[in-house]
């Protein structure tokens, strides 16, 4: 069954991302933000290509301007994939999904 990415915020980042017993990917996006609206479409596309294997979130940094600060967030869109709840990789800005897919297979055993 397909879940596409889901929203993850301030109360639920703790269990869904650091917490999790599978990698975790998190888009860090704004609604104003052009490139993250082009991304968002990869994004779930990942989710249904990874389900079962990688949890795909999306944070928005204007809900949740903390944790943007804490992963030291300076442009949108960030993606970041945390394995074990720590974090592992970043990718800054709209980029092709080979660009995604490649940093995500490092992580998945």
């Amino acid at each position: 069954m397909f879940v596409p990415a889901c929203a993850v915020n301030d109360s639920t980042f703790q269990k869904l991302v650091l917490e999790s017993d599978i990698p975790v990917l998190v888009d860090f996006w704004a609604p104003w933000c052009g490139p993250c609206r082009m991304i968002a479409p990869l994004i779930d596309e990942l989710a249904r290509q990874y389900a079962g294997k990688l949890r795909c979130l999306k944070l928005n940094t204007d809900e949740c301007p903390n944790l943007a600060t804490e992963y030291g967030i300076r442009s949108i869109p960030t993606v970041i994939i945390f394995v074990g709840g720590e974090k592992k990789d970043t990718v800054i800005g709209a980029v092709p999904k080979s660009s995604l897919t490649s940093m995500i297979d490092k992580y998945l055993s």
